[in-house]
Parts: structure tokens; C-alpha cells; sequence
């Protein structure tokens, strides 16, 4: 049984995606970083927008990831996956993406990510 109150925030979360999307857009020459947060892991994924491909993407599901962290939820998995995409994005000659966070706020585990891919050399 669903409550107003998680219905609610259901429709809040769908109402911020849609207005992040209306300005958020991949291209070939500037695509798309997208990650997303759940309670046990971080994924992330380098799209264009315009083809509907995906160029690169990351999670602290892989194995090599995995085995490398005690944690694939907290701010030091975050941190390393973001170099791992600066590194696979380098590899394919992308060096400016816009970055999109989507419902998740711009700070903790999504933060260190965001940090630990400039580093990396990639630009938002």
C-alpha cells in the first residue's frame, strides 16, 4: 500500500528529471554523463544524445572494480570509478561532457565522483 506521502515524492522526483532533461543534452562533440546512485552501488554511462549511443560507461559492479574496494557504496568507490571514466573516456578522445546528476544532489558520493573525473582531465 503506497502513501501520499511516497507518492508524492515519486512525482517530485519525476518533475525535477524532466526540467534537469530539458536542459541537459548530449551531442557527438559534448556527450552526456549521466550517473546514478542506489543504496549499494553507483553506476554511470557517457551517452550521445543525438545517436542514442552509449560511448563509455562504469559501475562499481564490475569485478576488477569490486575487488580493488571494501565498499561499493561509499565515497572512495565513487572516486574511483570516477577515474576509471576519465580514463576509458580519454582512451576514445573525449575530453568535454555536461554533466548530469539527474534527481541525485550535487554532493557526497556524486560530488567525489565529479571531482575525481576532472581530475582525470575531463571538463564539464
Amino acid at each position: 500500500m503506497f502513501t501520499e506521502k511516497y507518492i508524492a515524492k515519486g512525482r517530485r522526483r519525476d518533475r525535477v528529471r524532466k526540467s534537469i532533461r530539458k536542459l541537459v543534452n548530449g551531442t557527438p562533440e559534448r556527450p552526456r554523463m549521466i550517473i546514478v546512485r542506489s543504496n549499494k552501488f553507483l553506476y554511470t554511462q557517457v551517452v550521445d544524445d543525438r545517436n542514442g549511443n552509449v560511448l563509455a560507461a562504469a559501475t562499481t559492479l564490475e569485478k576488477d572494480l569490486r575487488a580493488k574496494l571494501k565498499s561499493t557504496k561509499d565515497k572512495e568507490a565513487a572516486k574511483l570509478m570516477g577515474q576509471i571514466i576519465a580514463e576509458r573516456l580519454k582512451a576514445k578522445k573525449i575530453t568535454r561532457v555536461v554533466f548530469d546528476r539527474g534527481v541525485c544532489m550535487y554532493a557526497g558520493r556524486v560530488k567525489v565522483f565529479a571531482d575525481a573525473a576532472r581530475e582525470g582531465g575531463i571538463q564539464f
